[in-house]
């Protein structure tokens, strides 16, 4: 490594990304995953809207209760 590195003519964040950007991996135990799979596939819909469908059903119930 050098003594000093030479950061005059850097620019800042241009390798980072908005927070806002960013999407929290959810992993699903492997039984409901293909469980999922197979209703998504019925459905001729993407796993992940799917979930996200079932996760807003559950907050709108959820959220009657309260």
């Amino acid at each position: 490594m050098r003594e000093e590195y030479d950061f005059s003519k850097g620019k800042r964040g241009i390798h980072s990304r908005d927070v806002k950007e960013f999407q929290i991996p959810v992993y699903l135990d492997p039984q409901l995953e293909e469980y999922f799979k197979n209703i998504a596939k019925k459905k001729n819909q993407d796993l992940s809207s799917l979930i996200n469908t079932i996760l807003k059903k559950e907050m709108e119930l959820h959220n009657s209760l309260i």
